[in-house]
């Protein structure tokens, strides 16, 4: 019977992995780094910190395979889900909190628990005892961890950068020219506030945005690539001048009522930071320029013309192993199984992915003969991509996807033998996951 656990990093993951484990009266010593020792994206010493945008992603778990995630976390009792919906805001259909409230909520939570306490301290891989390791170091992992996983798994760790958007105070906007609506005008029009942008000014803006000063790479970045789903605006830019009318900027579903709500050619969307409203997060516009560019370009929208940044944009690098190379099914590191890897820098991506990776890292240390989350779920389809499905040669970060879920089969063709399409294809998966999960949870041990 295991009686303590270590766990490195008191992001996400670990915090998600902590809570599991005193749920089953199994002490936790988490061992994290920050204050004494921060990040290039941290500001705070709080769990859970996030640092990237305070939205959790769509929260429909009928049509959205992030929000049937959201569905699986909260029905296996999952503490950062408890925190998010604790302290969530308006955001549409997508789940977003306060971010201080949301750390705050897990903090406290973890701390006031009776069998868990913290070490501060710079941790790299502790020699082998007869207590559990879980590191959840994130993607921002010390350059001391991730040396000596290298040197354990004889891999080169990979690398990606990620970046973040800037935030500005609501109160400097220029509301004469900006106005609030969601898109299609799904959930309350006050979620998001809209600042439009003519032909012209969005190539003003697009020219600027180009050739704009940018941060400079270390000689050790210079050859770390982009998450796909995490592109700085400027690098997208570079693909093409329509580009991000196709992306952050896109007019569709917006009416402008200060031009007789004609849908306008460009709309940067900002979304509330907080809940008072009194900060703003530029959707999208995760950003690599240098603070003086980001404050001339972002500028050049109309309605931003005097705004005041609370935070400008900036960029880290990401760090992540090759999963299906280096971990066994259950997590463990295949070169020393008393270790187990949780989170981002197991080669998922996302908040809520990451959340899902502790979670089971979690389960596992806690019972090493538990039934493995059925493919079909959420959960399971996350956790073969990145233990067993990826091909090793290509393998990226991920977020979940319903391409990471087995096919659907012939039990849902119709009478001419095609799979629906659209919204009543994604309404199938979901409801399989929901079945699967349900049949999985009556194989495991009651809490």
């Amino acid at each position: 019977m295991i009686k303590k656990v270590i766990i490195i990093g008191a992001g996400l993951a670990g915090s998600e992995a902590a809570w599991q484990l005193l749920k089953r009266n199994i002490a936790v010593e988490m061992i994290e780094m920050r204050p004494k020792k921060s990040t290039p994206a941290h500001k705070t010493a709080l769990f859970g910190e996030l640092v990237c945008s305070n939205s959790l992603r769509a929260d429909d778990d009928t049509q959205n395979a992030v929000g049937l995630l959201h569905a699986e976390l909260r029905a296996m009792d999952s503490l950062i889900m408890q925190a998010a919906d604790a302290t969530k805001v308006p955001a549409g259909g997508a789940l977003a909190v306060n971010r201080e409230d949301f750390s705050t909520y897990i903090t406290n939570t973890l701390k006031s628990h009776p069998l868990f306490s913290l070490k501060i301290a710079e941790s790299g891989l502790p020699e082998s005892t007869d207590t559990p390791i879980i590191v959840a170091t994130g993607p921002l992992t010390s350059d001391k961890m991730s040396a000596d996983i290298q040197a354990l798994t004889k891999e080169v760790s990979l690398h990606f950068f990620d970046a973040i958007a800037p935030i500005v105070y609501t109160e400097s906007i220029d509301m004469r020219l900006a106005w609030y609506q969601s898109r299609y005008d799904k959930g309350d029009r006050f979620d998001y506030l809209n600042c439009p942008l003519t032909k012209e000014e969005y190539n003003l803006f697009l020219d600027a945005l180009l050739s704009g000063e940018k941060t400079t790479f270390k000689e050790w970045e210079k050859d770390t690539p982009y998450f796909e789903g995490c592109l700085p605006v400027e690098v997208m830019a570079e693909r093409g001048r329509q580009t991000l009318l196709f992306g952050p900027m896109k007019p569709v579903g917006l009416s402008d009522p200060h031009e007789n709500g004609h849908r306008p050619f460009a709309v940067l969307q900002l979304r509330k930071e907080t809940k008072d409203g009194r900060l703003m997060n530029l959707v999208g516009f995760q950003t690599k320029l240098t603070y003086g560019a980001q404050k001339q370009v972002f500028r050049l929208i109309p309605a931003l013309k005097n705004a005041e940044f609370a935070r400008l944009g900036g960029i880290h690098r990401n760090t992540f192993v090759c999963g299906p190379k280096v971990l066994t099914e259950r997590l463990s590191l295949k070169a020393r199984p008393d270790v187990k890897l949780a989170g981002q820098i197991t080669g998922c991506e996302g908040y809520v992915e990451s959340t899902a990776i502790g979670l089971l890292a979690g389960l596992f240390t806690a019972d090493s003969q538990l039934p493995l989350p059925p493919a079909e779920t959420a959960l399971g389809a996350m956790l073969k991509h990145i233990t067993v499905s990826a091909e090793t040669d290509v393998f990226q970060p991920m977020n979940i996807n319903f391409g990471l879920f087995p096919p659907l089969d012939e039990l849902y063709t119709d009478t001419k033998h095609h799979l629906p399409k659209g919204k009543e294809r994604k309404l199938l998966y979901t409801e399989r996951a929901k079945q699967a999960l349900k049949n999985w949870k009556k194989q495991l041990p009651s809490v």
